[in-house]
């Protein structure tokens, strides 16, 4: 390799990675550069060499893209959130796209049809969750997200992801940090109150608003409270208390300091009450678009049993429910198992039933009670389906399988051990659940070839 680090070097941007990146290559060698867009040339300085390949910054831009556009954000360049902001909408969906495909041929070894991805209506405003790492310096808090691969905090207190009203918010946290003397988590030394600061925000306007705090005392608790009252929309305000290691941001515990504790959403005609730690996609519009097309997939005429895994609150079988027979789904989350039998009632549902374990453990309940199920939803991590589970699912025998993913390699990985057990991939629709970002959601129909 002839690349050293410092030198400047002429790259054509070939193609996009998953994580956001540009590539190109140079003397054979892949370079990686953050900010680029397909079909730039550009200047590279190089700021690491590794043994198969380097990674760059942007110097000069000698020859646009067709594709690039000029950022709206202020601090895209910095943040590791948004990727595609320098590139138009159109150019990022066929990526998006391309991805899944290439996903499902390199690593699920499939030909398998891609229908054209679900664009969203909107790609601005549309988060209806934000996480912020918080600093606290001279009594002054800084909220934003980290960086690429980095915990080094870029402020960032007005996202064109988030809500507008979430600026209010800070705002409020701001204030409380001035008055109230509390410091921030420190990593390394694991001292200091406050973690993140945490934010929900529901179609109907409802806020749930949440300190996540290494430790269960917060000076001046009823100042937050009055603080953020004030806020047009906030009916929760609570506090999640982590005091464990590492970059997990919600811990099991968490109370209440005023309002409720739970926040309303609807989502196609069903009303749902969400907690702070259940699982609820974070666009809105988008979801009812992945909704409308995993029930399309999944064929129900009212006479099908519907094992929903990975259920959450809820949210996939309820609003499949009034077209199934029987619905049972499966969390690990406690509170989200509350919340998912709370919403199965608050929308007159009597044929669900949850059971709270793992995704392993209540497909293996269900097949030690002997329930003959005609479809299954999955809808897990990223990390994707364990092949323990997968093998429990088809022992199980669905007609059909609707698996909803939000990584499109693990995706490809699990359908290739679908496919060898029987399972065969009739089409994937890829939905942009996360615009602006390299993320892409799909959902996929698999139907039972051959009884096992």
């Amino acid at each position: 390799m002839n690349i050293k680090k410092n030198d400047d070097i002429r790259l054509y941007i070939e193609n996009m990675t998953g994580e956001g990146s540009a590539v190109g290559h140079c003397d054979g060698v892949a370079v990686f550069v953050r900010g680029a867009v397909t079909g730039d040339e550009i200047i590279a300085h190089i700021i690491k060499v590794s043994k198969n390949y380097c990674i760059g910054i942007v110097k000069d831009i000698i020859k646009k893209s067709p594709s690039r556009i000029k950022s709206d954000c202020p601090v895209s360049a910095r943040c590791g959130g948004c990727s595609f902001r320098e590139m138009t909408y159109d150019e990022e969906l066929r990526f998006k796209k391309s991805r899944v495909v290439d996903a499902v041929k390199r690593i699920g070894h499939l030909d398998v049809p891609v229908s054209d991805i679900i664009g969203a209506d909107s790609t601005q405003h549309y988060r209806n969750k934000a996480q912020y790492p918080v600093s606290i310096s001279d009594g002054e808090l800084i909220a934003g997200f980290y960086a690429y691969k980095s915990h080094r905090i870029i402020p960032c207190s007005d996202c064109l992801l988030q809500p507008s009203v979430f600026s209010d918010c800070l705002d409020a946290f701001s204030q409380w940090v001035q008055q109230s003397g509390v410091t921030s988590y420190d990593e390394e030394s694991g001292r200091g109150l406050l973690r993140h600061i945490y934010l929900r925000r529901t179609s109907l306007g409802e806020i749930m608003a949440c300190a996540v705090t290494n430790g269960s005392s917060l000076p001046k608790s009823d100042l937050l409270v009055d603080l953020l009252k004030s806020v047009e929309g906030v009916k929760s305000v609570c506090q999640n208390i982590n005091t464990k290691k590492g970059n997990v941001i919600l811990s099991g515990d968490t109370k209440t300091l005023w309002g409720s504790d739970t926040v309303a959403d609807v989502l196609l005609g069903k009303r749902f009450e969400i907690s702070p730690n259940s699982f609820y996609q974070v666009n809105h519009d988008q979801c009812e678009k992945l909704y409308k097309k995993a029930a399309e997939y999944a064929q129900l005429t009212g006479s099908e049993t519907l094992v929903d895994l990975y259920c959450g609150a809820g949210t996939i079988g309820i609003t499949m429910a009034e077209n199934a027979r029987q619905i049972y789904g499966i969390e690990i989350v406690p509170q989200a198992v509350e919340n998912a039998r709370r919403n199965a009632g608050i929308n007159g549902i009597t044929n669900a039933e949850y059971i709270c374990g793992d995704a392993n453990f209540g497909a293996e309940e269900l097949e030690r009670r002997g329930v003959m199920v005609d479809v299954a939803v999955l809808d897990p991590p990223r990390k994707g389906c364990s092949p323990d589970l997968i093998d429990t699912v088809c022992r199980m025998s669905p007609k059909r399988i609707v698996y909803v993913s939000c990584d499109a390699a693990t995706l490809a990985r699990d359908l290739r051990l679908f496919d060898s057990a029987g399972y065969k991939t009739q089409q994937i629709t890829p939905v942009d659940m996360f615009p602006r970002t390299p993320h892409t959601e799909s959902v996929c129909l698999l139907c039972r070839q051959r009884q096992r």
